[in-house]
């Protein structure tokens, strides 16, 4: 497990560091927008109460609190899941991904009662009106990954072998 913890301390860094340099340090929070490579890549602050896509959202306490219980239940189990299957390291990778990405956003959710999302791609003519963050990419590619690859990553049975 400590592959699974190396990779959701590595996300939780970037998400991080990503939000403190841009929000902070670009002080987007107070410019809003800033077009970095047009229309493919721009900084949109969106300060986002809900789920991915500001879905479930509601400025309530409550509802604040239940996101953070429900991500850290989330992240918990998924812990245990990848550790009881006794998976492989791409399994862990996947696992440690997701968790930190998660706990990232509920780093926020807790310093700042919602979650900082700022950025925004767009591509082709059609305009995202969304804005998502590090650990929105990584909390879905985890998910994914783990629906995807789940029983495909087993290490090697040690069986037992009787002998005459």
């Amino acid at each position: 497990m400590r592959i699974a913890a190396k990779a959701a301390l590595a996300v939780f860094a970037l998400d991080q560091i990503s939000k403190v340099a841009v929000v902070w340090g670009l002080d987007l929070y107070r410019r809003q927008e800033i077009d970095v490579l047009p229309p493919i890549l721009n900084f949109r602050m969106a300060w986002n109460q809900g789920i991915n896509f500001g879905l479930l959202s509601d400025d309530t306490e409550i509802m604040r609190w239940a996101l953070v219980a429900v991500a850290l239940a989330v992240s918990a189990w998924v812990w245990i899941w990848v550790k009881r299957e006794k998976t492989g390291p791409a399994m862990q990778v996947l696992a440690g991904v997701l968790i930190g990405g998660a706990l990232g956003n509920v780093v926020d959710r807790i310093m700042y009662g919602a979650v900082a999302d700022f950025l925004n791609m767009s591509c082709c003519g059609i305009e995202n009106p969304f804005a998502f963050n590090v650990a929105d990419v990584a909390i879905f590619v985890g998910a994914i990954g783990l629906v995807l690859f789940a029983g495909k990553d087993q290490p090697p049975s040690k069986r037992r072998t009787k002998t005459p």
